[in-house]
């Protein structure tokens, strides 16, 4: 079984809004439906659990019904950080799911997730026991100075791995990482994200295929930019309807 994680526990504070990010509506929708719509309407993601922010558990559950979205089965309380989150939902699945199962990890706020994505990280993940959504670093970028105001020093781009979700991961792996992360008080002492934890713990990272336009949205601009996407997909589908 294929199950997608999606963490929307944040509360997304440099959007300025009254209120969670991924609830914010976009055309009338709230961020987070569009999101997990991708995973909903996805053929091989069979099952769906939202991480949640407290405050807003009931309107999410009003939300699930609103949209049909079928494929959620679960629902909990999101943790204090982004890993805190991802720990609630691996535990709330734990008599649930079988070791060999898939859980794709997702960000609420990132709905510009495409199906291409979520396929290669289910292909790859399978195939190696856990896969991250990667991109190439495009950029010019340079290693700041100590006064933080200027660069003295290349970064090679060539070398950059740019990582996003999803993430995927067989369930025993992400189960025994947490558990071993715990146990060596290696959770403590790294940035919290699953992917810092696997670097301290010597776990190899494999890649999935990533997109450039894949990103979470964090800003105002953000919002608009994301408003855009909508009503260009809205556009194309309406072109294509009138062509049949």
């Amino acid at each position: 079984m294929n199950v997608a994680i999606i963490l929307a526990g944040g509360v997304g504070s440099r959007v300025g809004a009254d209120r969670p990010k991924q609830f914010i509506e976009i055309l009338g929708k709230p961020i987070l439906a569009y999101t997990v719509e991708k995973f909903n309407s996805h053929p091989e993601i069979d099952a769906i659990e939202i991480v949640c922010v407290k405050s807003h558990i009931d309107y999410l559950k009003d939300m699930v019904r609103q949209y049909d979205l079928d494929k959620v089965r679960w629902i909990t309380e999101g943790g204090s950080t982004f890993q805190g989150s991802v720990m609630n939902g691996v535990n709330y699945l734990k008599d649930k799911l079988d070791d060999d199962d898939i859980v794709l990890v997702h960000f609420g706020a990132s709905p510009f997730v495409e199906p291409e994505l979520i396929s290669d990280a289910v292909k790859v993940c399978a195939e190696k026991g856990n896969a991250i959504s990667t991109t190439d670093f495009l950029l010019l970028s340079g290693w700041k100075d100590e006064d933080g105001k200027s660069s003295s020093k290349y970064i090679n781009r060539e070398t950059v791995a740019c990582m996003n979700s999803p993430h995927a991961f067989q369930f025993k792996f992400v189960c025994d990482l947490y558990e071993e992360g715990i146990r060596t008080g290696v959770i403590n002492e790294v940035e919290p994200h699953t992917t810092t934890m696997m670097y301290a713990l010597n776990k190899p990272i494999y890649f999935s295929k990533g997109s450039q336009t894949n990103i979470k949205i964090t800003t105002k601009e953000d919002l608009d930019l994301f408003e855009g996407y909508v009503l260009m997909k809205q556009k194309r589908a309406s072109e294509n309807n009138g062509k049949g």
